[in-house]
């Protein structure tokens, strides 16, 4: 029998063989866009950084069966690098030099930067915390839809003949694949009598939170809090409110934080309502009871983010369960700015979130995270850790 030190090291012999010294491949590209091989010690505070945070996420899985949102192909060798980290924290606490040199043997260091482009570009996103009814009132209008049966996500490498190529999602009918209605439409009674109401909210700029976001709390008049899960959405293009404010009102990108936009678009519901409809992206959502209180919501890989670990990315370009190192100066939210050097996780994906170097840093739940999520719109260098043979 083998004692709980010797399961370890005869894990570690098992999952850590001799390093074969043979050239790692960099991860596949679109066009225009470089990969430059580091290794660990040319990575700028890789040392400093507590590995075991990232390594616990990792030991979830890459992604659930099926994910939130399909991504391209999670590889084999990053699957069966997850199933020997699963294997290594079964057989006890794993300490931060043994989650640093798992990642080390696992895996090739690669900055990545995009076309015409040193740097790549990172925002935050956060899970809402709002007012919201179970029943329709005067205080609750606005409802929120769970998926209509009929809608279907287009997967990756589908055609679909007639149909615009940047449909994301269409709906199923009679006669075959067409359109789905987009915000304007529903917002004007196309999903009416179809009883996919599943909550009522104050207000459409409290929905376009949640659906910006992509989850949500909902505090209930009782005091109690219902959790929602992204579910699909209607296939049309996202725009930016943001970025269409700051043109018409002469305002510095800058400063056009989501506090900024959401202040503007609360103090005129007329404004608002005809701002919001410019975005033709219409969201849905599930309920999801069943979360711990102290969870992170669900991503687009079906498992929970944890605040400043997880990242969203643009899921046409990589896997969910990818490790990518991020280092940026980013607003603390208290006024002043902080270096972020550590390793994340890709467990989720956007709409508005394209490019092999863009990413979008989950901060955390409630008003305080929202608030420092809407000051991050900053450049960040962006290393991938892509497998390499998981049998070395």
């Amino acid at each position: 029998m083998i004692d709980g030190a010797g399961v370890v090291l005869a894990l570690l012999a098992a999952c850590w063989g001799p390093v074969s010294g043979m050239a790692a491949s960099p991860p596949p590209l679109p066009p225009g866009a470089s990969a430059e091989p580091l290794t660990p010690a040319q990575v700028a505070g890789w040392a400093d950084d507590d590995q075991r945070a990232a390594f616990a996420i990792f030991v979830r899985g890459c992604q659930a069966d099926p994910p939130l949102r399909a991504s391209v192909a999670v590889p084999p060798a990053l699957a069966a690098i997850c199933e020997q980290a699963k294997r290594l924290a079964a057989a006890g606490p794993v300490e931060p030099d043994t989650a640093r040199r798992f990642f080390e043997r696992h895996f090739s260091f690669w900055r990545i930067r995009p076309p015409a482009a040193q740097s790549g570009f990172m925002t935050g996103y956060f899970e809402p915390e709002i007012e919201g009814s179970q029943t329709r009132s005067d205080d609750y209008p606005t409802p929120l839809y769970g998926r209509p049966p009929e809608l279907v996500t287009r997967m990756p490498g589908d055609d679909w003949p007639g149909l615009d190529a940047f449909l994301s999602a269409a709906r199923r009918t009679a006669t075959g694949l067409e359109p789905f209605p987009d915000r304007s439409a529903i917002e004007t009674g196309a999903l009416d009598g179809r009883d996919l109401e599943i909550l009522w909210l104050r207000d459409p700029v409290d929905r376009f939170v949640l659906q910006v976001q992509g989850s949500g709390r909902i505090r209930l008049p009782d005091g109690s809090v219902t959790r929602l899960v992204y579910s699909g959405r209607n296939g049309h293009a996202y725009t930016s409110l943001g970025r269409i404010l700051s043109e018409r009102e002469g305002i510095p990108p800058a400063e056009m934080t989501m506090d900024r936009l959401i202040a503007r678009l609360k103090a005129d519901a007329g404004f608002a309502r005809d701002l919001i409809r410019l975005n033709r992206s219409f969201v849905f959502f599930a309920r999801r009871d069943d979360l711990p209180p102290d969870s992170g919501p669900i991503g687009g890989a079906g498992l929970p983010l944890t605040p400043l670990r997880s990242i969203a990315i643009d899921r046409t370009v990589w896997p969910y369960g990818l490790p990518v190192w991020i280092d940026a100066t980013l607003p603390d939210g208290t006024g002043g700015m902080e270096r972020l050097a550590r390793l994340m996780v890709a467990q989720d994906t956007g709409s508005a979130i394209l490019g092999p170097a863009r990413l979008d840093l989950f901060v955390g739940s409630g008003a305080s995270a929202g608030h420092r999520a809407g000051l991050i719109r900053h450049p960040v260098n962006f290393t991938v850790l892509w497998p390499t043979d998981p049998g070395r």
